[in-house]
Parts: C-alpha cells; structure tokens; sequence
C-alpha cells in the first residue's frame, strides 16, 4: 500500500499539473474561453506597460504571454505525467513563475481578489516542494541475536519490552 506521502504528492502533483495545463492553455489560445483569453491579453499588456524594460528587451506582451503560457503548460505535463526529479524541477519552475505573476500584479496595482489563485498556487507548490523533498520515513530494522541456534529478536533501543514497564 502506499504511503500517505506518497498519496498526498501524487495527488497534489495531478492537481495542480492540470491546473498550470489549463491556465497556460486559456493564454495561448482563445478556444477554452474566449473572455479569459482576452482578459489575459489585456493583463500581459498591462504588465509590459508597467515595466519598461521588457519593451527595450524586446520583449512584447504577445511573447510575454505565449511564453508563459508555454512554460505552464510544460510544466503542467511534467506535473502529471512524469516520474521522478522533472517532477521537482517542474514543481520550482511553477513556483518562480508564480511569484515573477504575484510580482507583476503587485507592479500593476491590482486588487487581491484579481492574484489570490496564484498566490493560494503558490503555496500549493510549495507545500508539494517540501512534502516531496523530505527524506522517507525508514521503519526500524528487526535485529535478531542467535542463541543456541534459535533466532531471537532483539529489543528496539528505548524500547520497553512487551508486558514490561520500564521503570527509572
């Protein structure tokens, strides 16, 4: 059976996967929702108008915006459909995103109400990102001690034996 850890990162894994898959396919295309499509539009627009510098890179809110969207949906299929360390990389990558996003409403003036999806994403990445990155849980091996040719099991240090209180 699996672990509760592992239950909890595969779960949060798929779920936000396809979050990040859905949210970077309304910015690429309007074939989902066409008013969400245009809302981010008139959003990214707004974010090159506040940061000067991306337009002296080059850098419109036409490739702003593809590339971000491309990025999340990247990252969303990593999230849901491969094993191992992409996983995390997709996870932290997810996780910049989010906050260079909170960055850009923030710069923008915008209400909270207009961010709080990303940010409530951002701890749910995070909280994956730490969930996946802790070391698992060993049990304790059973030692045994050979006496006179029979295997006996050793005591767990600390461990009081069964029906015995340790007193001290």
């Amino acid at each position: 059976m699996a672990s509760p850890r592992t239950i909890t990162i595969v779960a949060l894994s798929v779920a936000l996967g396809l979050f990040f898959v859905f949210m970077g396919t309304i910015k690429l295309t309007p074939r989902l929702s066409k008013d969400a499509y245009n809302e981010m539009k008139r959003a990214y627009k707004s974010y090159v108008r506040a940061l000067p510098m991306l337009k002296r890179m080059g850098i419109s809110s036409i490739i702003l915006r593809k590339s971000i969207g491309a990025l999340e949906v990247a990252c969303g299929i990593v999230m849901t459909l491969v094993p191992g360390r992409p996983k995390d990389v997709a996870n932290f990558l997810l996780l910049l995103l989010v906050l260079a996003v909170l960055f850009f409403h923030q710069l923008v003036g915008d209400p909270l109400k207009r961010y709080a999806h990303a940010l409530v994403f951002g701890i749910l990445l995070t909280c994956r990102l730490l969930i996946a990155r802790q070391p698992e849980e060993q049990l304790p091996e059973k030692r045994t001690l050979s006496v006179n040719g029979e295997e006996q099991p050793l005591l767990a240090e600390g461990e009081p034996a069964k029906g015995k209180m340790k007193v001290s």
